[in-house]
């Protein structure tokens, strides 16, 4: 017993330790992605583009300038913000275990504690879009609830038609280990090549465009309406910390997808190998070519669409679960 409880202990006391390369790494992956994904668009549409780099130049640019605070805007609530943002997408990539390379401590959260924390961005945003004085900024807040209420219905449907199926499996109802569905995968097969789980496979690709503000539903932030709307009186560090941010979320996104449905069985570096590989076809697929393809919806054409495949697809997917159980 004395071994056992030295044992957590030192687990418990390690797991921050061991937190920090993998939250580094993601942030490193996610700028060299969006690195490849402005070189690609701009390749795409005939534009030389800006060097891979660039998004790490970026961040170190801002963060070497002055964070200005408009005038009656909260100084203390506006400069906090995008540190309250950040932090929670750190944290939430703490949660999202890479199968064969980094195993999450269920003592610290599940899927529950990972939806709450994906949310945080959003709100965010809307407090920062309030919170600035700007009417782009109240624009861009008003958008951004908007497109919030509509992707969050299909992600609720996603999450439960999958921890039902695993639970079902394990002679409970429900369950929202991520570990405990990564295992079954790993044992049974990915749910990416059940059929029984296509509708909620799409219903969550469906959600990554809208929750990473890629065309056409970037309408939070348009640049050529709203001059990036909640973001639009930000700067210096206070506007790296959002752009880490939205890095780390995407990260987060993919991560959670592949752990959802397609973790795969391998371990050590061709697990990582593999990892880097699915995460990076998945953006390539949801952001460059939509980016390179496609005009920015209508709010209201955007509401309207998630509030009707997305959602069926979620709806039909837990009723496909429910019945094969």
């Amino acid at each position: 017993m004395f071994e056992m409880m030295n044992t957590l202990e030192m687990k418990t006391i390690l797991t921050p330790l061991i937190l920090l390369p993998v939250t580094f790494g993601a942030l490193i992956f996610g700028l060299l992605l969006k690195g490849i994904d402005r070189l690609l668009v701009a390749r795409l549409q005939r534009r030389i583009g800006p060097p891979l780099l660039q998004p790490f130049f970026d961040i170190i640019k801002l963060m070497q300038k002055q964070s200005m605070v408009p005038i009656g805007a909260p100084r203390k609530l506006f400069l906090a913000l995008p540190l309250l943002g950040s932090c929670s997408m750190f944290l939430a990539m703490g949660l999202v275990p890479i199968p064969g390379v980094y195993e999450p401590s269920t003592q610290f959260g599940d899927l529950l504690v990972l939806l709450y924390l994906l949310a945080i961005p959003a709100i965010v945003l809307m407090l920062a879009g309030s919170t600035s004085g700007s009417t782009f900024g109240a624009i861009g807040f008003s958008r951004e609830m908007s497109i919030m209420l509509a992707y969050e219905g299909p992600l609720l449907l996603v999450l439960v038609s999958v921890a039902i199926k695993t639970g079902l499996s394990q002679g409970e109802f429900i369950t929202f280990s991520l570990m405990d569905i990564v295992r079954y995968q790993q044992l049974n097969g990915s749910f990416l090549f059940d059929p029984w789980m296509w509708p909620a496979v799409l219903a969550y690709l469906s959600f990554i465009p809208a929750n990473l503000g890629i065309p056409p539903f970037d309408i939070p932030e348009a640049e050529s309406e709203v001059l990036e709307g909640p973001l639009c009186e930000y700067s210096g560090p206070a506007l790296a910390l959002f752009k880490i941010m939205s890095t780390m979320k995407t990260i987060v996104v993919l991560a959670l997808g592949i752990a959802l449905f397609c973790p795969g069985t391998n371990t050590g570096m061709w697990a990582t190998v593999f990892f880097v590989l699915k995460c990076s076809l998945c953006f390539l697929l949801t952001k460059s070519l939509l980016r390179a393809s496609v005009g920015r919806m209508r709010i209201d054409q955007a509401f309207l669409f998630y509030f009707k495949w997305p959602e069926i697809l979620g709806v039909v997917g837990l009723f496909l679960i429910v019945l094969q159980g």
